[in-house]
């Protein structure tokens, strides 16, 4: 079978398709003919080794996946022929023809739901749910969104906006009537505005942007209010600053298939790349402003 792999960390020419042996599941586990995974951030950190946590290479990237059982060890919750989706936690990667994953981190993929919207869900829409129950956030209150138009935010914006929340999103110029139409009721162009002049008293800010934004996010939250990261930034000391880091959910996931399933959320694919073109694709992610999710599929 075909997998993406690298043998040093580095830029995205360092990423390139090889054959190998088609694994067999194990016990609970499923063998999964990919029907498209995604890219997240956290795939180019592993890959350059800004995150370590794959250890060195050879490794194979990739969380997100979306397909149609082939084969099931004994004791696995699904059967082969079901569509599946989630984020799973894998040797094989996702960045890959066949995945090998634990059933349980799988959910069916709902009707309505197809292969590319559901593998651009896992990571992101986890990551966005999650973080909101971190900030405990409450019908009423104000939310401000960094990077409000990106794979994580524009889920987040829509998840917040259903829980009852008042939602500011921040975004550059031509990303700010998306974001008006995901239902968030201020968005402020970064380009032009600097955030920390244009709101305060924040009941909770959610930060998928990362950097600079700490301390100045902190300085706009409400004595009570809550700040959640999901990339490293520089924030103070501060009891309200907490940082997320997506959990695999077969559940929650599914939740949010079924919500995209009925039309409730929007999952916004900005473009559809073959894993032939992955390292174009992680070029595309570093240096291109992406609106939503950029989705992989299959060699062609």
């Amino acid at each position: 079978m075909k997998i993406v792999t690298q043998q040093t960390l580095g830029g995205p020419d360092v990423l390139y398709t090889a054959e190998v042996p088609r694994p067999e599941p194990g016990p609970g586990q499923i063998l999964i003919a990919l029907g498209a995974t995604s890219l997240n951030t956290v795939d180019r950190k592993l890959r350059e080794g800004t995150v370590t946590h794959l250890g060195t290479p050879p490794f194979t990237l990739g969380f997100d996946v979306a397909g149609r059982i082939v084969a099931a060890g004994e004791g696995a919750i699904h059967a082969v022929g079901d569509h599946v989706f989630g984020m799973v936690p894998t040797a094989t990667g996702s960045y890959s023809e066949f995945v090998v994953a634990p059933a349980r981190a799988l959910a069916l993929r709902p009707p309505g739901l197809d292969d590319l919207r559901a593998a651009a869900l896992p990571t992101a829409g986890l990551t966005a749910w999650q973080a909101l129950d971190l900030a405990g956030m409450r019908a009423g209150e104000h939310v401000l969104i960094h990077g409000g138009s990106g794979g994580v935010g524009h889920l987040a914006v829509q998840l917040a906006v259903r829980r009852g929340a008042r939602v500011t999103a921040t975004a550059r110029t031509d990303n700010l009537e998306f974001l008006r139409g995901l239902g968030a009721q201020q968005v402020i162009d970064y380009t032009a505005t600097a955030f920390d002049t244009a709101v305060s008293e924040v009941d909770v800010v959610l930060d998928f942007v990362g950097g600079d934004h700490g301390r100045r996010s902190v300085s706009v939250l409400a004595a009570d209010g809550r700040y959640v990261g999901a990339q490293a930034a520089d924030t103070p000391d501060d009891p309200r600053v907490h940082a997320v880091t997506a959990r695999p959910s077969a559940s929650m996931v599914r939740r949010i298939g079924e919500l995209v399933a009925k039309g409730s959320v929007r999952v916004h694919i900005d473009r559809v790349l073959p894993l032939s073109d992955v390292a174009h694709a992680h070029a595309l992610a570093e240096n291109a402003r992406l609106r939503g999710k950029l989705v992989l599929t299959p060699w062609t």
